[in-house]
This record gives C-alpha cells, structure tokens and sequence, in this order.
C-alpha cells in the first residue's frame, strides 16, 4: 500500500493544480538536509563526553574504536567530509534511478536516510562509538543528502520552464538555510537534555531532530506532483530557437550527456566556483579575527598581543560575521539564480568570476586598510555568488541538455561539489598553516591565498567563456525520447486521468492549500534568520 503511494504514477498532477505548491515541497526537505551545514555545533559537546583525552599517539582507526576516551574534533569533522563526498556520489549514482522513480520515491528515501541516520548516530553516541557516527551519518546520512538535493531538481524545471532558476532558487535556498534553523535548535535541545559536560544531551539531540526531519521530508516528498507530459504554463510560448541559441528544446540522455565537453566545462565552472567560496566559509572566523584583531573592539593591537577575554569579545563579533555570510549565501542562491532568467546563465557565471576575481584581489587590501564595513560587504557578495552558483547550475544544464534528465545530469555534476568540498579547504587551510609555520604575521597570513583564490576564478571564468550549444549528435531522437519517457512512466492529460486516484489526488489546489504549505517551511525559516540576524548584529554595534 505504501509502496503504491510512492509510486511515480500516483504524483502526476490532474487539472487545475497549482505549481507553486511544489516549491514549498522542495523546501520542506532542503530546509532538513541543509543541516548538515550546521553540525559543527556537536563537536566541541561530543569532544568532552567521556571526560579525559585521547593520547597524542592515538591513531585514527583506533579512535573510531575506542570507548575509554574523548574523540578529536578533527577527528568529529571527517563527518563533514562524509557528507559531501556522500551527497555527490550518491546524486550521480542514483539520479537517474530518480528520473525513473518520480521525485517523491526518492525523497521519501532521502527521508528515511538523513532521518534514520540521525537514529543510528545517537546509538553511536551513547554506545561512544564513533565508527557508528560515521556511519549514520556520514553515510547513510549523506546518501540521503544526495538524493534530497536532487529530488526537486527535473520535477521544479518541467513546472517553471518560464522561471527555471527563480524555481530552483527557491529550493536550494533551503540547503542553505537549514543550518540556521537546525543549529540553534539543536543547542536549545542539548541545553534541555544536558546534565554535565559528561552528559551534553547529543545522543538525545539527535533522536528528535531524526524524528522532526522524517516527518518534514516525508511531508515534503508527498507534496511532490509532476506536470502532463508537454505542460505549459498558462499563456507562455518558448522562445525562438535563433533568439535562445544557449537553451535547447531538445534533450540529451544522461548517459551521452557526461561525454560532452559542455558537461565537463560547467563541472569545472561549478568546482571553481565552490572551491573558492566553501575554503573562505571554512575560515571565515579566524579570517576577520586575525585581520582586524584588535580593531574590531577599537584597539589597536595584533591578534597575539590581546589577552584571553578581548579574544573571547572578537570571536563573538567574528560568529556575527559568519552569521552575515550564511544570510548572503541564502539570499544570492535566490536572487541571483531568479537574475539568471533574464541575464542568461552563462552571462550570469560571468557575473560570477569577474565581480569574485575583483573582490578577492581587493581583499586583502581592505583589511590591511582597516576598512571593516567594506571587508564584510566584499565577502558577503562573494558568499551571494558562491550560493547563487549552487543554484543556477540546475537551470544552466536544463538549458543546454533539455528538461528530460537533468536531474540524473545534475546528480553526475554534484561530483564537482565533492570535489570542491575537499580542494578548497585543503588550500586555504594548508597555505594559512605555511604561513603561520614560517613566521608570517596574523594579519598577512591570506595574502597568497586569495592570490589562489583568484587563480581558480580565472580557470572558471576560461572554462565558462568556452561554453558552447551542445552539438546535434548528442540529443536522443524521437523514438529514444519517446523510450525514455516510457521508462519514467510520463502521463499526457488523458492518460493521467485514466490513472485510478491520481487527478484526486492531485487535483484543483485552493489558495488556502498554498497559503498554508508556504507558512509550514516559511515560518521556521523566519525563525532562523532572525536568530541569525540577532547574532550579526555585533558586527554594528
């Protein structure tokens, strides 16, 4: 019964269904996955659960083992690690399973998996196994953040091919603001549960936000529906192939479509992009506060100069400034993909590069100048970029390899975030550590990283300008297109009506209905940028 629930058939939507209830669906489980961003929030908690240190000597393996002693936070952070090489491989291994399936199959399972793996990671907890994090949640987890990511992905551009990026924007707006919701409520419930630094209250953290999540995904994956096969919008007529030379109205097969040069340019695009704006996320804090360290309280004294609590005062200013970046990270994934409709999404990585490349190089610069307000606004338009390239990338290969699989293309492409999620840290956190060894003062420790930084953006840029419409061999004919279809079970408006339940179920959608989805996954993320809102504030005061 359940199964006959998921099935792709059961989503196709009947007559008079409203379109914008799908992004809130989309959301829904974004909001969820996007929380992984925000685990870094357990570290230091799970790092004093036992209550005596791990020796020095101790190896990695061992420590996955042990029972007797606390874990490393650097060892707590391989998860972070797990989660994106997870949701990568994971995305490219099943997205064309998903384009099969129907997107509420695979959201239900990503529900199943970010959820459960919470479960498992709790058992890890209190059985002080780290082996067992790992794999709750780092893999299994991160399988689910893989599938969650690119559920929404081919449903959103079928129902908004007039506003594909807006449409995708929308949704992977949520990945990035998920850690503002979870995060705090995460430290509420750990507060609640905690009875010592011995006890901190994770294991049972992890139980309810396991919980929480699987119900919001479940919800969010049953929202899905799926437009009639050659759906318009109401009124829209696509626009002439020779005034859009850059979008297709045919479509490529996942399979050829890996093997055009188009897919392994945007990869590098995309891998550029990211590498670039997740190594400065990564560093953001310690960034500002050896730049400006004294400054930032009005004192004119370097890092190593101040004393233990004025440290303690520009750490806090420096979490409002990451606070801020996740705020512009948010916004640009919306406003810059729902600018890439108009602008075109090559103009738009364009935009990208060139703004990043000016704003990297300028920089440094700033900080040395002791230009605060300007510093802070360079790197929150570079984080708007960094999120707004997440959230373009969907609609740029719709446009160049068509509506039909860009899901599984998209899924494939993920790699590139995998890739980006190791590169850019190891970078950034390697040239800082160089410096640091060889002497070089607090303040001029990212001078030759940003030199890097640029170096990437340039590569991205060369590799955007040499994007060009994929060539005639590559898209499937009719009859390999009418195959594919069959396999994803596609439904015209007749047929779809023939299918027992499925206009009932997916029929005339009042504003009421829509009202209410968008309050379900607006309101928690209002909730989320006020308190993140709150945080940034130090940075003004």
């Amino acid at each position: 019964m359940f199964g006959n629930l998921l099935a792709k058939d059961r989503t196709v939507a009947g007559p008079g269904f409203n379109r914008w209830l799908v992004p809130p669906a989309a959301l829904a489980i974004h909001l969820c996955i996007g929380m992984a961003y925000g685990f870094s929030v357990f570290w230091l908690p799970l790092s004093k659960s036992i209550g005596t240190a791990c020796g020095a000597d101790m190896s990695l393996m061992d420590e996955l083992f042990t029972t007797s002693c606390d874990w490393k936070v650097s060892s707590l952070g391989w998860m972070f690690t797990l989660f994106f090489v997870f949701l990568g491989s994971s995305a490219a291994v099943f997205g064309g399973w998903l384009e099969h399936a129907g997107p509420r199959k695979a959201g239900a399972v990503a529900a199943l998996c970010w959820g459960g793996g919470l479960v498992i990671s709790a058992y890890g907890v209190s059985a002080h196994q780290l082996w067992i994090l790992w794999l709750g949640s780092g893999i299994i987890g991160g399988i689910g953040l893989g599938l969650g990511y690119i559920s929404p992905v081919s449903t959103l551009v079928k129902w908004f091919p007039d506003r594909r990026g807006m449409a995708t924007g929308m949704a992977i707006m949520g990945f990035g603001g998920g850690a503002m919701i979870g995060s705090p409520l995460a430290v509420i419930l750990m507060n609640h549960f905690s009875s010592g630094a011995t006890s901190p209250g994770v294991w049972q953290t992890f139980l309810i936000l396991g919980a929480l999540y699987f119900v919001f995904m479940l919800g969010g994956s049953f929202g899905y529906r799926i437009p009639v096969s050659g759906w318009k919008p109401e009124g829209w007529t696509p626009p002439p192939l020779d005034k859009a030379a850059m979008i297709t109205q045919r479509h490529v097969h996942v399979s050829k479509a890996w093997k055009t040069p188009q897919f392994w340019l945007i990869w590098m695009v995309l891998t550029m992009n990211v590498s670039a704006g997740i190594g400065i996320i990564g560093m953001s804090s310690p960034m500002l506060q050896e730049i400006f360290a004294g400054h930032l309280i009005g004192l004119d004294l370097g890092f190593n100069n101040l004393s233990p609590d004025q440290k303690k005062s520009i750490a806090i200013i420096a979490g409002g400034f990451t606070g801020l970046l996740s705020l512009f990270n948010i916004a640009g994934r919306f406003i810059w993909a729902s600018l890439s409709d108009y602008m075109g999404r090559k103009n738009t990585y364009f935009v990208f590069f060139v703004l990043g490349i000016i704003l990297y190089s300028s920089a440094t610069t700033l900080g040395h100048s002791g230009s605060l307000a300007l510093f802070v606004l360079a790197f929150c338009i570079i984080l708007s970029m960094y999120g707004g390239g997440f959230a373009t990338v969907p609609a740029y290969l719709a446009d160049m390899f068509g509506t039909q699989m860009v899901g599984a293309i998209h899924g494939r492409l993920l790699t590139a975030w995998s890739t980006a999620g190791i590169l850019g840290p190891v970078v950034v956190n390697y040239i800082r550590e160089a410096n640091l060894a060889a002497g070089v003062p607090r303040d001029l420790l990212y001078d030759k990283t940003m030199t890097y930084l640029v170096g990437m953006l340039v590569v991205g840029l060369i590799c955007n300008f040499l994007i060009r419409p994929v060539a005639d061999k590559y898209f499937m004919t009719d009859a390999e297109l009418a195959h594919e279809k069959q396999l994803a079970h596609e439904k015209d408006a007749a047929s779809a009506r023939e299918i027992s339940g499925a206009t009932v179920a997916a029929g005339n959608s009042s504003m009421i209905t829509v009202v209410l989805a968008w309050a379900a996954v607006g309101i928690p993320l209002a909730w989320g940028v006020s308190i993140t809102l709150q945080k940034a504030w130090v940075l003004f005061k």
